[in-house]
């Protein structure tokens, strides 16, 4: 077994190890396209936090909108959010509320990675339901290097659970997206991704939080082969290690299984750092996740 260190960031697109075209013939995952499902994951989590950050901020503070423990905010200051209803006036019941995150050319967000473009997302006001579906789009959205397009949904519920019985919010991600590298190869996903919050529900302080992430999806790579992505064991995301400016999935496994292959994505034991090993046809690479 070897082992190698690579970046995923804007790079990867750019580097194709020489066995990748071949593995893909032969219809085995190539360790180029199971590093491309792993950014496409950090941009789901990302996306995800912004969208369910940005719809329940309009019910924390309805006139300006604004994320209660702005010093843990999803968004840094580079993104300007604007609202329609206008931020200064309170939305009514059964309002369609529509929020547009401009990111410009280039903004960091707290995990590190680098996003330009615009998400877009709409939902009906109503502070009363325990069930709440967003839609988003992109628009000219990039991360780390990767353009993605496609309209999605998005559910917010509030539940409670065996372990969790205190009532909290469970969100489930309707993914349809396609993602195009710097290179032209274009990858598309369909599936969901479902993100819990299992502790630090219930105050304003965002950085106790920590979220439980499960879910499957289906990626049809530039190829034309499909991969079938499943959270063996459930991914957990520590709002604590924005601080250190870290990707936030520290734990739990992805399996990417085709007819003759399969690879595993290890983020690790809980530690915060921006560290994976990726297992790609019995070779493991120790690898960097994010930009």
């Amino acid at each position: 077994m070897k082992s190698t260190k690579l970046i995923l960031g804007f790079a990867l697109a750019l580097t194709i190890l020489s066995c990748s075209k071949q593995e893909e013939k032969n219809g085995k995952i190539s360790t180029e396209d199971a590093k491309v499902s792993a950014q496409i994951d950090a941009m789901n989590d990302d996306v995800s936090s912004i969208v369910e950050e940005q719809e329940a901020s309009t019910y924390s503070d309805a006139i300006s909108g604004k994320t209660a423990d702005l010093g843990f905010s999803k968004l840094t200051n580079c993104a300007t959010v604007t609202r329609v209803p206008a931020f200064g006036t309170a939305p009514n019941v059964g309002d369609t509320v529509t929020k547009t995150i401009d990111f410009g050319q280039s903004c960091t967000l707290d995990s590190g990675n680098v996003v330009s473009g615009i998400i877009v997302i709409t939902f009906v006001y109503d502070p009363g339901a325990t069930s709440h579906t967003i839609t988003y789009s992109f628009d000219n959205f990039i991360h780390n290097g990767i353009e993605y397009d496609g309209d999605k949904t998005f559910t917010r519920t509030i539940i409670t659970t065996a372990a969790n019985p205190t009532e909290h919010p469970q969100v489930t991600m309707t993914i349809d997206v396609t993602a195009t590298l710097p290179s032209g190869g274009v990858y598309h996903r369909v599936g969901t991704r479902t993100r819990e919050i299992i502790e630090g529900f219930g105050n304003a302080i965002l950085a106790d939080n920590v979220y439980e992430i499960t879910g499957s999806w289906v990626t049809t790579t530039p190829s034309g082969a499909t991969q079938n992505s499943n959270i063996t064991i459930p991914l957990k995301v520590k709002m604590s290690c924005a601080a250190l400016n870290k990707p936030l999935i520290v734990y739990g496994i992805i399996t990417i299984v085709t007819n003759n292959s399969n690879a595993s994505l290890n983020f690790g034991d809980g530690t915060c750092d921006n560290l994976a090993v990726l297992t790609v046809n019995g070779n493991s690479y120790d690898i960097v996740i994010g930009n």
